[in-house]
């Protein structure tokens, strides 16, 4: 894929041998963190490094940013995000320095050596505004589609439903500004996905019928 600015995309990826990626709450946030420190343009080096740095001189929203993030989810052993490019380069950028920055945190932490990731990240072109506000739902609530249950995920769902919340990690005006309120957007989404998953087992049972 060519990554033009201004146009949304759908980005995953998953752990090498389908291994976990994310092992506790710490490597959940320490992904996260790296989302949010490394998506600039100017270089930080490493998160470590960038700790030393003044940040009120550095204050993230002031820097121009490499993507937007729309929403995410981050399941134990992939990856989801609807990112859209800021400047050239973005997305390529931001999921190298993400990618590799988590790497070297989750080798050194967990003491082992070599790639964590099943090689380069795959992505996907969002072509129409139904299809941006059909994946935001999917993504958002991508740990109902793989039924995690009681297992430990992180995502923007909250801050896409929550009245309370004040946390503006994700760019989601324009997929909220299309909806009366976050209530509306939680009922969509939560039939959006239920469709998805229905059409999901329909083409499931289809393929056996056709194996029989």
């Amino acid at each position: 894929i060519k990554f033009a600015n201004g146009e949304f995309y759908h980005v995953y990826n998953r752990g090498a041998d389908k291994r976990k990626v994310f092992l506790d709450r710490y490597d959940f946030d320490r992904f996260l963190q790296g989302m949010c420190e490394f998506n600039s343009v100017k270089p930080i080096g490493s998160i470590y490094e960038n700790s030393f740095r003044d940040q009120k001189s550095l204050l993230r929203d002031r820097v121009p940013k490499l993507v937007n993030i729309l929403c995410y989810c981050l399941n134990p052993n992939h990856f989801h995000m609807v990112l859209e490019q800021a400047t050239d380069g973005g997305i390529s950028e931001f999921m190298k320095r993400t990618s590799s920055g988590y790497t070297a945190h989750f080798n050194f932490k967990h003491k082992r050596s070599g790639v964590l990731f099943q090689g380069p990240f795959k992505a996907c072109h969002i072509s129409s505004n139904e299809y941006l506000l059909h994946i935001s739902a999917y993504v958002n609530l991508n740990d109902q589609v793989h039924k995690l249950g009681g297992s430990i995920f992180k995502s923007s769902w909250e801050e896409y439903t929550s009245t309370k919340n004040t946390v503006n990690f994700c760019k989601k005006d324009i997929v909220l500004e299309q909806f009366n309120d976050k209530k509306e957007y939680q009922r969509f989404a939560t039939n959006a996905l239920k469709g998805a998953l229905e059409r999901k087992q329909l083409k499931r049972e289809l393929e056996n019928l056709l194996l029989e």
